[in-house]
């Protein structure tokens, strides 16, 4: 399916019926956009696995919509506390998926959303901000112009590591090659929402940012941004698909430390390939990995083995059961990372 898990599909949707299938979390990962980088993360795919259904499960005792089935056990659907081992494979509905096609102007065609109104997935990435750490996008966009503080809601240009008082809601396509912040009124033209579920939209990731940020801070990790996807299901209400409140699709820190991919990104932004990269990207957003003169290299073995104790550690924390033997505490973990970025 794409750079960090696949899709085995059960049954297919159809127009107005959601299908079903099985999502196999890989210890693959990617950063940048770049695709699958040179190195697997060990445990990676089963420790998202395993907290992405931690995090469906409570969604859906909070009263959201999913599109979670259970865990797949030995081909059957199996809720957390049934499974029997850590498993990286997760049974979910699945939704029909509209690709805008990309014209001649180097645009997207989104019109085939008009009049669609369930059973699709919505062609947005939300995101959550409380925070803005060194190195988020928001500060690259300030800087051309893209946006502006007043965009965020703020009364000032912000600094590095700013604390929000409160937090930005931002919006990013989905579909395309390579993804495209947008703002809320674009968001709403090309999706096929209309406004009221685009507040509802809004609504339930302002929960969701606060039920992620409530569980973290019980392993005392600050919980700094996030993203979210959902889909219409077939009775036309919004629901919540991939998987949220993983270290792939927040950003934590612990005493202002990453406990994320991002400790990948950091050690990566120091690198030749980093700059040869953004260069191929200002160049050619579409086909940037194919002219980029330069590939990543693998990572040191001991901060590889480092990050995926981060993965292994919040997985056992967070769901109360020792799914990984052997975990040394989180200090341990950001003590070795700190020597590499």
């Amino acid at each position: 399916m794409g750079s960090v898990k696949d899709l085995r599909i059960i049954r297919q949707p159809e127009p107005d019926k959601a299908g079903e299938g099985i999502f196999t979390f890989s210890d693959r990962y990617s950063v940048f956009d770049w695709g699958e980088m040179p190195d697997l993360i060990p445990d990676k795919g089963k420790s998202i696995a395993i907290l992405g259904a931690h995090f469906f499960e409570l969604a859906e005792k909070n009263g959201f919509k999913t599109h979670y089935i259970g865990m797949d056990s030995e081909g059957k659907a199996t809720r957390l506390g049934a499974l029997r081992s850590a498993s990286s494979a997760m049974c979910v509905k699945i939704f029909n998926v509209y690709r805008p096609p990309l014209l001649p102007d180097k645009t997207y065609d989104y019109s085939q959303y008009k009049g669609i109104s369930r059973n699709y997935l919505i062609p947005l990435e939300v995101i959550y901000r409380n925070r803005l750490p060194e190195g988020s996008s928001v500060f690259k966009r300030l800087k051309s112009g893209e946006i502006t503080p007043s965009d965020l809601g703020l009364d000032a240009m912000p600094e590095p590591g700013s604390e929000l008082k409160n937090p930005i809601y931002d919006v990013s396509t989905k579909l395309e090659r390579t993804d495209r912040y947008i703002k809320w009124d674009e968001a709403e033209r090309i999706s096929g929402l209309d406004s009221k579920r685009i507040s509802r939209l809004k609504d339930m990731l302002n929960q969701l940012n606060n039920l992620i940020t409530e569980e973290f801070a019980k392993l005392g990790l600050v919980n700094e941004d996030g993203k979210i996807e959902f889909a219409v299901d077939e009775s036309g209400e919004i629901c919540i698909v991939d998987v949220f409140g993983t270290l792939d699709e927040c950003r934590f820190t612990y005493e202002g430390m990453p406990v994320s991919k991002e400790v990948a990104r950091i050690y990566y932004r120091k690198t030749e390939w980093f700059e040869a990269l953004n260069r191929a990207k200002e160049k050619d957003r579409q086909n940037f990995r194919e002219i980029c003169e330069k590939q990543p290299e693998r990572l040191p073995s001991e901060f590889r083995e480092a990050i995926a104790d981060l993965y292994r550690y919040c997985t056992n924390r967070l769901t109360g059961r020792e799914w990984f033997a052997g975990v040394p505490e989180l200090k341990e973990s950001i003590n070795v990372i700190k020597r590499f970025i």
